[in-house]
């Protein structure tokens, strides 16, 4: 029997079909299969193969000889504490975001500063090097510290890296390269997973920290297979603010914590650090009163935490459909905390539009944030506003109940650093500090609230 000289692989998953579908059955993504052709299969290993990190001797797990690795700061405080304390060698990094957030500016900005660990390269299949050194004296990098190279063949790029031997290399980007070996286009499922795989093994095998800037869909996930996630060490992603503050994220890290996040701020100078976020995300007003619909909350990231301001507006329902409008809170949590309000506090929500913000435009995904969010809505609808020194945390259960959430101490600590004397916690923390008032309920809360209204 004839073999086929075309498959169709699903850009989402990587599953393999011999026909095209409309749906893949693995992941359930629609319209992602890509037709490609089938490489014709030859007896053993082609020799221009990149040499293999891994060892397949079998042997003991005691037995195994952990190779010298190290970790070295970048320069930028906020990039090592995304990766957990610095870069490690050997490690694959992913980096993705939306076009134009600053990938390409900030991995230029780090091998600037990583100049004196050793030799660096940039690897450019998108722009020319008179782009490339156009944007590094705008931001003012070590241009004859850095070596470049712009070509999209993978064959070429694994002799430029064993003639230089850099120890930080990035590839921008990795869409933009192909293997000849391969007979498909840049960007293909299957390039996409033959480059990251070769690259990987390269960068251990050698001991060089490579970083992978990877494009993005429309919906903001990573362009390709998931597999290429699982390949790399570290998968790291970009997200924009409303204000301009650039949001590090850590998606996956073998070698830290996941928790972590960094910000920065993009100005003339390229992408700087936000050295104190602790009042970043929280609106100064020159009256120190809140408006209605405004409640604060305290926030942990990590080893980080800072206070972020939730806005809520709830207005009477429009042509008698009822809609929720959040996309920095999840809408599914905002209408759970309705309907406790509706139910526990009378509070009837079941008739209004409701639209929540967060102030800065940072995504607050926390349980924590639930008593703020049911505070912010009582305050929008029933038009009292919230005393402006109140900071408020805690989880609320389907029976109205205010339950404990993680870091309360921490939380605590900062709101009272940062000059909030009036803490509504749950109960269980009432004792901790005079300045923090308990409650047992969303009933309980609102009615000390009040209470702090009453007396600020």
């Amino acid at each position: 029997m004839k073999a086929p000289q075309t498959r169709f692989v699903c850009s989402a998953c990587g599953r393999v079909e011999n026909k095209w579908l409309g749906r893949c059955p693995s992941c359930g993504a629609w319209n992602s299969f890509e037709e490609e052709k089938v490489a014709p299969s030859s007896p053993g290993i082609p020799a221009s193969a990149p040499v293999s990190a891994l060892d397949s001797r079998l042997k003991k797990l005691a037995d195994v000889v952990v190779g010298s690795s190290s970790r070295f700061e970048s320069g930028m405080g906020e990039f090592d504490r995304v990766l957990g304390g610095g870069i490690m060698r050997p490690s694959s990094v992913l980096v993705g975001g939306e076009p134009g957030i600053g990938k390409s500016t900030i991995m230029l900005q780090l091998l600037s500063s990583c100049a004196d660990v050793g030799p660096v390269l940039y690897v450019s299949g998108e722009e020319s090097p008179g782009q490339v050194r156009l944007r590094g004296e705008r931001l003012h990098v070590r241009l004859k510290d850095i070596n470049i190279f712009c070509d999209t063949r993978l064959e070429v790029l694994m002799d430029a890296i064993e003639s230089l031997k850099p120890a930080v290399v990035v590839i921008d980007s990795l869409q933009t390269l192909a293997s000849s070996s391969i007979p498909s286009m840049a960007g293909s499922v299957n390039q996409m997973r033959a480059c990251c795989m070769a690259l990987s093994l390269v960068a251990k095998a050698n001991g060089i920290a490579m970083f992978l800037i990877g494009h993005v869909t429309k919906d903001g996930m990573f362009a390709g297979p998931k597999i290429v996630e699982h390949l790399v060490d570290t998968v790291l992603y970009f997200e924009s603010a409303q204000t301009g503050v650039r949001i590090l994220r850590s998606i996956k890290n073998r070698f830290g914590s996941v928790d972590e996040i960094g910000l920065f701020r993009m100005d003339e100078d390229g992408l700087t650090p936000v050295k104190d976020p602790s009042l970043f995300f929280i609106s100064s007003r020159s009256d120190g009163q809140l408006p209605s619909g405004v409640a604060y909350t305290a926030v942990t990231e990590g080893s980080r935490t800072f206070l972020v301001e939730i806005q809520a507006l709830v207005v009477p329902g429009r042509g008698g459909s009822v809609r929720v409008y959040s996309d920095k809170v999840d809408a599914a949590r905002v209408n759970r905390i309705c309907a406790i309000l509706e139910r526990h506090a009378g509070l009837r929500l079941s008739d209004c539009d409701i639209y929540i913000n967060v102030a800065g435009g940072i995504r607050l995904n926390e349980v924590s944030i639930e008593l703020a969010l049911a505070l912010a809505l009582w305050s929008a609808k029933s038009g009292t506003p919230l005393c402006a020194r109140q900071v408020c945390f805690g989880e609320l259960s389907l029976a109205g109940e205010v339950r404990p959430v993680a870091f309360l101490e921490r939380r605590i600590k900062a709101s009272i650093d940062m000059g909030f004397d009036r803490i509504l916690a749950p109960a269980a923390m009432e004792k901790k500090d005079s300045r923090v008032s308990g409650c047992h309920n969303i009933r309980q809360a609102i009615m000390i609230s009040k209470a702090f209204d009453e007396g600020a």
